[in-house]
């Protein structure tokens, strides 16, 4: 069988043109050394006129390689590359090519020779004239330049080059490699973090950013004195000329954005800001996945999620176990089309800055699944916008306001085995007690709307031990020490825990129930370590706490299960504030269904 290769492309691509989906065939494949971290494969090809040994395989087609597939005398034709110049003098560069993406025409061992008589390429200088495309030939731009017309400013407190600037330099997103060595991208913020510290003295900082331009998406971050020197400079939504940064392969345990790689600012960086027609580039790319579908991933799984915010609870306040940071954190239900719900946490600012009286519309990027005690929830962890200008965001909007907000969703967050079957159904106590079954080893859920009447204050307040998976009570042993029986250690601290004990009612009788650590802090609305100083410094303020919660309205959702000697333990897995919207949306069906009269 013969194959043939596009005579003469090399000449072309060296000489600084462009040539489309050039064929190739390999005559070389040698681990370019000195990459012991991310390893590097150098390739001789060839267009059977001429061959250049300098050709690097990108590192998401090493798999080509290892599993035989690219092989000696492979012929390929090449879909996406790039070229950069290596600098050795003044009179000697050298254009390498950097092969992103391949389709494997015939394998080695099927061609089993070279094909004609390819001479090596020599050039004076990499940087002469690009050599005229032939007319057979139909180009494609590798690095389309991104049009200028002002120049653009630098952030203050910043070097800058004014080639930075110039569009023949701009490149889009997607060719980011780390094999170039000069580039300038025009992208545009579309998140940026709030700055966080690590280290045992956290000492050391850092924060994040998100960047797009048309052509793609790539994850940046600025440490320490960088994350000083920018941080204040940019805003989220400005476009910017951002170049010298270390382009790095991407962590995918903790970006979840669709590149290979990732961006760290050095002390080179120059970052400026673009004053011309930005509004062609979009603002994020995302592939929705509906509420239903979420049932089936795995937890652990990222991914691209709208719907209505049905549900907000108040923020709420958590301590870091390890390093005694106070948290901020809000938690959501999200509804869709599917006729499914499931709650989103939001942590920091987001969660602060968050409006829950409206329902809002929102589009979380690369938010993971969580699962915690057999519920499962989202973390924003990525990007969230609120009423996003989509079709999809529009669409919602419209079901949601003609239907949609007071039908019946499944609720994805509720534990399987409940007396309400997963679903978002409210009963009574009256019903959660005709349901009941004598079972010891199997627990129930149901949600119910339900007025606090009364709570214990005494004994709110224990102290727990310090171990992140042990909340167990500890036992002070008058020396400076703490024993918890549990892990059989001595402490020299300890952490504060709620337990709250109390009674809720309904129209159809009364209930006793407990509620532990975090939800006991969500219904008292202040933290463990806020209620232990009340305690201890303002009595009356402590007894004025729990007078508060007395006759608040909250919808529950309760977990029920027999003990050992039988009796009947019920345990607040959740308590949100009432959305009276839905709550009226609810009761005007029940009174249609009883009484068969349209309201």
């Amino acid at each position: 069988m013969s194959y043939t290769l596009s005579n003469g492309s090399l000449e072309i691509i060296m000489k600084g043109g462009v040539y489309e989906n050039p064929v190739i065939q390999v005559l070389g494949i040698s681990k370019v050394e000195g990459s012991s971290i991310n390893e590097r494969y150098r390739l001789q090809i060839s267009d059977g006129i001429h061959f250049h040994s300098f050709a690097i395989l990108a590192t998401q087609l090493h798999q080509k390689l290892y599993s035989g597939e690219l092989c000696l005398f492979s012929v390929v034709q090449i879909n996406k590359f790039e070229t950069t110049i290596l600098k050795n003098d003044e009179n000697d560069d050298r254009r390498m090519i950097i092969i992103l993406d391949i389709n494997i025409i015939a394998q080695g061992k099927e061609v089993g020779k070279k094909l004609g008589n390819p001479q090596s390429w020599i050039s004076t200088s990499a940087s002469e004239v690009p050599a005229q495309t032939p007319a057979s030939v139909t180009p494609t731009r590798i690095a389309s330049p991104a049009s200028t017309s002002t120049t653009p400013k630098p952030l203050a407190g910043t070097s800058y080059n004014t080639s930075v600037g110039n569009s023949k330099l701009t490149i889009p997103i997607r060719s980011l490699t780390p094999y170039k060595s000069k580039w300038c991208i025009k992208a545009r913020v579309l998140k940026k973090t709030e700055v966080k510290t690590y280290g045992k003295s956290n000492n050391g900082k850092y924060f994040n950013l998100v960047l797009c331009d048309d052509g793609g998406e790539i994850a940046a971050t600025a440490f320490n004195d960088d994350c000083d020197k920018f941080y204040n400079k940019i805003e989220v939504n400005r476009v910017y000329y951002i170049s010298s940064c270390k382009i790095k392969l991407a962590n995918k345990q903790f970006n979840k954005l669709n590149n290979d790689y990732e961006l760290m600012f050095q002390t080179d960086t120059v970052i400026a800001e673009c004053f011309d027609n930005v509004s062609t580039l979009p603002t994020v790319k995302y592939n929705f996945l509906s509420i239903s579908d979420i049932a089936n991933k795995s937890p652990g799984a990222f991914m691209d999620v709208i719907g209505v915010c049905k549900m907000a609870s108040d923020l709420q306040e958590r301590t870091a176990k390890n390093t005694g940071k106070i948290l901020k954190k809000r938690e959501i239900t999200l509804v869709d089309q599917s006729y499914a719900a499931i709650t989103v946490e939001l942590w920091g600012n987001e969660a602060e800055n968050f409006d829950a009286t409206t329902n809002t519309v929102i589009a979380l990027k690369g938010a993971r699944l969580v699962d915690f005690n057999g519920i499962k929830s989202l973390s924003c962890s990525t990007m969230l916008q609120t009423n996003p200008d989509l079709p999809d965001a529009h669409r919602l909007r419209g079901w949601y306001d003609h239907g949609g907000a007071s039908a019946e969703f499944v609720n994805i967050s509720a534990r399987e085995g409940g007396l309400a079957g997963g679903r978002t159904e409210w009963i009574t106590l009256k019903e959660a007690e005709t349901r009941r079954t004598r079972c010891a080893n199997n627990s129930v859920y149901y949600n119910l709307l339900g007025v606090v009447i009364y709570t214990l204050s005494d004994n709110v307040v224990y102290k727990a031990c310090p171990q992140e998976h042990c909340n167990k009570k500890v036992e002070n042993q008058e020396n400076g020490m703490f024993c918890c029986k549990k892990c059989g250690k001595e402490y020299p601290n300890f952490k504060y825990r709620l337990l709250l004990g109390g009674t809720i009612s309904d129209p159809t009788g009364d209930h006793t129930i407990t509620a532990f650590n975090e939800v006991a802090e969500s219904m008292l609305g202040k933290s463990a370590n806020e209620v232990s100083y009340m305690l201890q410094n303002d009595k009356e303020g402590y007894g004025r706490l729990f007078d508060e919660i007395n006759f608040k309205t909250f919808l529950f959702n309760l977990r029920e299960n027999y003990d050992n000697e039988a009796r009947l333990r019920t345990t607040v897995m959740s308590a949100q504030p009432v959305n009276y919207m839905d709550a009226n949306s609810r009761f005007i069906k029940s009174i249609e269904a009883l009484s068969g009269i349209q309201v």
